[in-house]
């Protein structure tokens, strides 16, 4: 196994109405690879394959992720993956766009 996370989402991400692909995001539990420190949140490339039997996600990119504990499905829009990338979790994603535009400034 490569990577353990937990609090984790299966992201799907859209350009307006259209599916570009999920990913997953969540919390690293371990990580046999050391890319990921304990705690450190975890944006992965495209999911290519789900086995919810034993819940283990594989990426595009060939890595495989164990998922501990419930997860949740979420959405983001294109223009918001870059915040995923950078550390925001899908809800605090959603609670920026729900504030005012003026809020920030």
């Amino acid at each position: 196994m490569n990577t353990v996370v937990k609090n984790w989402h299966i992201v799907s991400i859209s350009e307006g109405e259209e599916l570009i692909g999920k990913i997953l995001w969540g919390i690293c539990v371990d990580d046999m690879t050391y890319r990921f420190a304990k705690g450190d949140y975890i944006s992965t490339p495209k999911i290519v394959k789900i086995s919810t039997h034993n819940q283990l996600i594989k990426t595009a990119s060939g890595s495989l992720y164990q998922v501990i504990g419930e997860g949740q499905k979420s959405q983001v829009q294109m223009k918001d993956f870059e915040l995923l990338r950078h550390g925001f979790s899908p809800k605090q994603i959603t609670q920026l766009n729900l504030a005012p535009n003026d809020f920030f400034h």
